[in-house]
């Protein structure tokens, strides 16, 4: 796995360390085992956000890896609670001054955090607002993981679900989304299974055969929205590289692979993809195939030109399908109120910081 864990003037990112690792690099400094096995602990179970609150750890050892590791920490600069729902928003600050966003949603059956892979994305899907400005860079794993603990930290309520399904396509970012399932579901950590865990993508065809070769439990969900090639063409910008035959051939595999049915996301466009003819479209392509689908009413962005599907297209679409046995639902709307939608919140916080900085 090709990851580099130094960032920050050179120093060590510490929590995108395993456990086995963090050993390794503690011991290279001269220390006992049991140290980093400390430290493990309250990196990733106590969640502290600096090195002076591991209070078991030797002043002078703290001060080592002051001087020669990073403890990522994100710096919350901007909370939004939903007065619909209690969804809530969240922009963290990274070290080296860019922003994301991240989304605690609130269920009957737990908590389940929304987090993004990369700041901004390059995938230039034309109803997605994470990829106006393109992608800036990958995230760590350190910095996906902690999105996760300041929510847990700031909410003071468990995390059960995790699905990284915000900005960012997280096939693009492969060995760094990999090692955070790894650290997310550690036993020493906050050990999420791995069946809560959902990775999205709008279909990075080998990537998606890589991930299938690792056999895990994770649910795989397809950014899909369109039933046909030429459909999706004007819609993703990923459909002139891969077919959905190949998106198919390589969901087929991963079914073979994991036993792990398949989510496909398919947001709903007023008269671009909610007719009966994509409907009987989509009901051939899954056909038979073990799935799910979840039908999103499109969250407008003022940048495009998309409008959401009306509530009796929405009802008739999902009707269709049902008829023909496919298992499908409609995304709870959550959030409308408060920049909900992918990338929207960290937008119209750059514009903001923009034009003040413009009057300035």
């Amino acid at each position: 796995m090709d990851i580099n864990y130094k960032i920050k003037d050179g120093r060590v990112d510490l929590k995108s360390l395993n456990s086995s690792e963090l050993i390794e690099y503690i011991e290279s400094l001269g220390e006992k085992k049991f140290r980093a096995n400390q430290l493990y602990q309250w990196m990733h179970e106590k969640l502290v956000t600096n090195f002076d609150d591991c209070l078991n750890i030797p002043a002078k050892l703290r001060e080592s890896l002051k001087e020669n590791a990073y403890l990522m920490a994100l710096e919350p600069i901007r909370v939004q609670t939903s007065q619909i729902d209690g969804t809530q928003k969240y922009l963290f600050k990274l070290y080296d001054g860019n922003v994301i966003e991240s989304v605690l949603m609130k269920y009957h059956h737990g908590n389940s955090v929304c987090i993004s892979s990369q700041v901004g994305c390059k995938m230039g899907c034309r109803f997605c607002a994470s990829t106006l400005d393109g992608c800036v860079r990958n995230l760590t794993a350190s910095e996906m993981l902690d999105q996760v603990y300041r929510i847990q930290s700031i909410s003071g309520e468990r995390v059960s679900n995790i699905v990284i399904m915000g900005s960012g396509e997280p096939m693009d970012n492969y060995d760094n989304v990999i090692k955070f399932l790894e650290l997310i579901n550690s036993e020493k950590g906050l050990n999420i299974s791995l069946r809560n865990l959902t990775v999205s993508t709008c279909g990075l065809v080998p990537k998606i055969r890589e991930l299938a070769d690792l056999e895990l439990q994770i649910t795989l969900a397809i950014s899909l929205h369109a039933p046909n090639d030429e459909l999706r063409k004007t819609m993703m910008p990923i459909a002139n590289k891969y077919s959905i035959e190949e998106i198919m051939d390589a969901c087929r595999y991963y079914l073979d692979k994991t036993g792990r049915r398949i989510s496909f996301e398919y947001s709903l466009v007023k008269g671009v993809n909610d007719t009966k003819e994509c409907a009987s479209q989509l009901i051939d392509l899954v056909h038979g195939l073990n799935c799910h689908i979840n039908l999103i009413p499109v969250n407008p962005i003022k940048e495009r030109d998309y409008e959401q599907s009306n509530k009796d297209a929405i009802m008739a679409f999902k009707n269709k399908l049902e008829k023909c046995g496919i298992n499908v639902t409609i995304r709870r709307e959550m959030g409308r109120d408060i920049d909900g939608a992918c990338g929207q919140l960290r937008k119209s916080y750059m514009e903001d910081s923009h034009e003040s900085s413009s009057n300035d």
